[in-house]
């Protein structure tokens, strides 16, 4: 069927079915070969990628409907999930459906709460659904032109990802569970955007006293196998709960 003529087919059912002028957007982040990766989806009449999304049902709590959309898309529910912002400029969404009649449930103005989720990245499964063509991980270096104002929403939502560093459980929710302290620099330098003296962040990260050193390295490479460590999720938690001391 056209992508058109179902939008329209499906407005009157939407109305009925969501709550009107309110919408959710999804940060997808997850780290994959030393860089920062979000998830992005192409709908099949839009040039433009965008960030998952969708409404909130009449009878649903907005928490509720921002797991059930990560869960469409990624086929997870185990996903960290934080609310950081809301989004509602004007005109945000009326540009991508200009073909469509001002009537169409998709062409009224929506207020979008922003979500951020942290998922690892081996364990997400891409779900491509009848609104899309492609869902993709892109690396936040070299991002597409994104739809509507979804590249505002994603800036906020990396700003908010530096803002929370040092008190949310960032680090062990994109890395897999056994790492090395390289691997775990390079994410902390993916995500503040800068390199970090390899002495000092190894300092500072033991100092905190939340990792576990395994007896086991990484194999493989030309150099020494390095260490592996895990996070030790009690002390973890409390050292978050005070905040992890000094900047990066």
């Amino acid at each position: 069927m056209e992508f058109k003529k179902l939008l329209e087919q499906q407005s009157e059912e939407a109305f009925k079915k969501y709550i009107p002028t309110l919408s959710i957007d999804c940060v997808i982040f997850s780290f994959h070969e030393n860089s920062l990766h979000v998830l992005t989806v192409r709908m099949k009449d839009q040039d433009s990628w965008g960030l998952p999304g969708g409404y909130v049902k009449k009878e649903e709590n907005v928490d509720d409907a921002a797991v059930r959309i990560l869960k469409d898309r990624t086929g997870t529910e185990n996903i960290y999930l934080q609310q950081f912002y809301t989004f509602g400029n004007l005109k945000r969404s009326e540009s991508a459906f200009e073909a469509y009649d001002d009537s169409i449930w998709n062409k009224q103005r929506f207020v979008s709460i922003g979500y951020y989720a942290l998922a690892e990245h081996s364990k997400v499964k891409l779900v491509i659904d009848q609104y899309s063509n492609a869902v993709e991980w892109k690396s936040i270096e070299n991002l597409p032109s994104f739809m509507m104002d979804h590249r505002t929403i994603f800036d906020k939502a990396l700003l908010t990802l530096r803002e929370q560093l040092n008190n949310h459980p960032i680090g062990y929710n994109l890395l897999p569970e056994k790492f090395t302290m390289p691997e775990l620099q390079k994410l902390y330098e993916a995500i503040l955007s800068k390199k970090l003296n390899r002495g000092n962040f190894y300092r500072k990260i033991l100092r905190y006293d939340i990792l576990t050193k395994l007896d086991e390295s990484r194999k493989g490479g030309a150099h020494k196998a390095p260490d592996l460590y895990s996070f030790d999720l009690e002390k973890y938690n409390a050292a978050l709960k005070e905040g992890l001391k000094g900047s990066w």
